[in-house]
């Protein structure tokens, strides 16, 4: 199974995480940038069997992307090949 990683350390926006992916899935250059795009790409395009992972999510990333989110977790719902999980990133107790 190929996974990917996208660290979101890296991400602001959209953009920077259309960028990633982007580069990542090694999507053509007339890939729409939206949730539709992403959607299909994954349930059409995108070479099976596949792991997404994010790292480093801070909470307000989680709640700025939570349309992501749920586009992945539908597709994941839709494919047998897909595969998805985000992880919050790590704070260190500070004494």
């Amino acid at each position: 199974m190929n996974t990917i990683y996208i660290d979101f350390t890296e991400i602001g926006d959209y953009e920077d995480f259309y960028a990633q992916l982007k580069e990542k899935l090694k999507l053509p250059d007339h890939f729409g940038n939206n949730l539709d795009a992403l959607y299909d790409s994954i349930t059409g395009f995108v070479e099976l069997p596949l792991h997404m992972e994010f790292v480093n999510m801070s909470v307000d990333q989680l709640e700025n992307f939570e349309d992501l989110l749920v586009t992945l977790e539908d597709a994941e719902d839709e494919l047998d090949d897909f595969t998805f999980s985000y992880y919050l990133e790590q704070y260190e107790d500070e004494e």
